[in-house]
């Protein structure tokens, strides 16, 4: 391949993933990074294709047959929640006899989650800068401009977490909330009317995950208010409420740990179990 042609493909490789982080969806960046025979079937090392969660294909590995048997394995990939893996050609398409022995890397592309708070009490702020330091944008939403203003996020780390004053729970949890894909939405307000218009405006924007605080009759009081409205059973079945893991958690900041636990554990798709209980359950037995 001319270096014009290279040059001009990875142009179009990374404006296409600029397009798949504006536009909040998952692609699959796979590059050639070993051969056993050199470039004699096509394909050469460094050579890349983009293969989005929809949408078409951008760039080639060398062969047509080939980027459709890697193309479909990017989808697999993307609902492994793997971030990175590098594959042999063998592990999942044994047929292609002439590439076997190539490897790739596979790549996850897509922007970094989002988290909605509604409500910038103690546990809403202290969720916000936590949420920040592990990699979330976030954004802190609640009625009362003094316990939003930037003065009370000032620090490096919180420089990036979007403060915004509700004159309408309902208008800025949607907006806030937009497109919904890969949007976790935390609601931790100081009431019921407040938990109502950010939960109703949360389940009709259809975020990954909806959470609400509060005890089990509180919890219960809001769904069961969005129920007699009419809302989707199915959706109201999706709302974490309590939210959080059971941690034992106490102070806000302990409170707020388990919030976000949950929001990863979903996000990851771990099961929010104890990493050492392999240990025990071996030693039982």
């Amino acid at each position: 391949m001319s270096d014009d042609k290279t040059n001009t493909e990875a142009r179009l490789i990374s404006k296409a993933i600029d397009g798949v982080l504006d536009q909040g969806v998952a692609a699959v960046l796979i590059t050639v990074i070993n051969l056993t025979e050199g470039e004699s079937r096509g394909l050469r090392v460094g050579s890349k294709l983009l293969t989005p969660e929809s949408g078409e294909k951008v760039g080639t590995l060398g062969a047509a047959e080939f980027d459709e048997a890697v193309s479909r394995q990017a989808h697999t990939f993307l609902s492994s929640r793997d971030e990175a893996r590098v594959f042999t050609v063998e592990e999942f398409a044994a047929g292609l006899t002439e590439f076997q022995g190539v490897q790739l890397l596979f790549e996850r592309i897509e922007a970094e989650p989002r988290l909605v708070i509604a409500g910038a009490g103690h546990v809403g702020a202290s969720l916000a800068r936590l949420a920040s330091l592990v990699g979330y944008r976030v954004t802190l939403v609640d009625d009362r401009a003094e316990f939003i203003g930037r003065d009370l996020f000032a620090s490096p780390s919180e420089q990036s977490i979007d403060l915004v004053v509700a004159e309408d729970w309902a208008d800025s949890i949607c907006t806030a909330i937009a497109g919904g894909r890969r949007v976790s939405v935390a609601i931790v307000t100081r009431g019921h009317k407040q938990d109502e218009d950010c939960l109703r405006a949360a389940v009709a924007s259809n975020p990954s995950y909806i959470g609400m605080i509060g005890s089990k009759r509180r919890t219960n009081i809001v769904l069961d208010k969005l129920r007699e409205e009419g809302t989707n059973e199915e959706q109201l079945k999706r709302v974490r409420a309590p939210i959080g893991l059971d941690i034992g958690a106490v102070s806000p900041e302990e409170v707020a740990l388990a919030i976000l636990a949950e929001i990863v554990a979903e996000r990851r798709g771990g099961s929010g179990a104890q990493l050492s209980s392999w240990r025990r359950n071996q030693t039982s037995t």
